[in-house]
């Protein structure tokens, strides 16, 4: 099979830069923790607008290919602990979001390894991402959510911590479908239940 990697001097720059501009906006886009907040609008009503400039500052972080011979020495590129600090750090400034599992991590790996990718005339993974996302444009994003969820159930993106932990499916899918608040809703004291035995009863949800 035939790859679509080719030597980087046949690849026009242009052609590199929005290849790797592309590929960047695609893994935004198909990362589950900001499009679910996009979608629940975290980020104010104009957090699509910010996952937009979201990937234009990622892009920014690297130097523009160039045909150009450097003058002194290549610019250096950022590695992937830098782009995951800066993903991370935009999820909480921008949209109030605490992203504590690895998908960061991944998100940032990806990206690097496009970059390198690119660098050198190569569009696979890009083409990958480009597949994925027209695949995923009509799927809910609770679908997508529930995966990550699957890999790694310990994470802050939920912010009510008073959900029952337990449920398996149900609980999951209402909190996709009715958009988690950012902040718990006023609790009322429950009436404390005394068992025939005297002790206080603690209970979850129960009448």
């Amino acid at each position: 099979m035939a790859s679509s990697a080719q030597p980087a001097q046949l690849t026009p720059t242009a052609t590199r830069q929005s290849n790797f501009e592309q590929a960047v906006a695609y893994a935004l886009h198909l990362w589950p923790a900001l499009t679910l907040a996009v979608q629940n609008n975290w980020g104010g009503p104009d957090s699509a607008d910010k996952r937009d400039w979201f990937a234009g500052a990622v892009v920014d972080l690297f130097p523009e290919f160039t045909d150009a011979p450097p003058k002194n020495k290549a610019p250096a590129e950022p590695d992937m602990e830098d782009v995951e600090a800066v993903l991370l750090q935009v999820m909480i400034d921008e949209f109030e979001v605490n992203v504590d599992d690895d998908s960061g991590a991944e998100v940032a790996s990806q990206i690097v390894r496009i970059r390198s990718q690119c660098s050198i005339g190569q569009s696979d993974e890009v083409d990958a991402l480009r597949e994925r996302f027209e695949k995923l444009k009509g799927n809910k994003v609770d679908h997508m959510f529930k995966q990550a969820l699957d890999a790694d159930q310990d994470t802050d993106w939920e912010t009510d911590d008073s959900q029952d932990d337990d449920d398996d499916d149900g609980g999951a899918d209402v909190a996709m479908d009715e958009a988690p608040p950012l902040v718990s809703a006023p609790k009322e004291k429950p009436t404390p239940q005394v068992d025939e035995d005297g002790f206080v009863m603690v209970t979850k949800k129960k009448k």
